[in-house]
């Protein structure tokens, strides 16, 4: 052995292995190997200390606390139904807000088609001026142009 002093044993009871590059808990500051430096593989008593998550409301984006033995699903659910502040921009929007103005038409569209010669909305399926009968200008249009 050239280097007694180089790597560490694992802090595991049931490893206990050599590790070369051994890694230091930040809760209880123990050595452990790759395999047991989880919270969960070594079994820590200070992982309360640093396994902390805070859920965060879907709506309104705001960090909920859970108090120590609480449910994160209840506690942001209570929140939903109670004090949830929904921001009234991020809301859901309509997106095919656009009318046909073709009598008898029910359709709309996400973007305007304007037609050139009478400037009324239409949707896709009228909006060529022989689609809507166009009142717009009084000149000969063929269907071919």
């Amino acid at each position: 052995m050239e280097f007694p002093d180089l790597g560490e044993h694992c802090s595991e009871k049931t490893c206990k292995q050599l590790d070369f590059l051994p890694l230091k808990c930040d809760a209880c500051e123990e050595v452990f190997c790759k395999d047991h430096i989880l919270y969960s593989r070594h079994k820590c008593s200070s992982a309360y200390k640093k396994n902390v998550q805070v859920p965060v409301c879907p709506l309104c984006d705001t960090p909920i606390p859970v108090r120590k033995g609480e449910m994160p699903d209840v506690v942001v659910g209570a929140h939903m139904d109670r004090d949830c502040k929904r921001d009234s921009t991020q809301q859901k929007q309509k997106i095919f807000t656009n009318k046909c103005f073709r009598p008898g038409c029910k359709k709309k569209e996400m973007m305007k088609l304007v037609c050139d010669q009478c400037h009324e909305n239409f949707c896709l399926q009228h909006r060529h001026p022989l689609d809507h009968d166009c009142k717009g200008h009084s000149r000969a249009i063929s269907k071919a142009g």
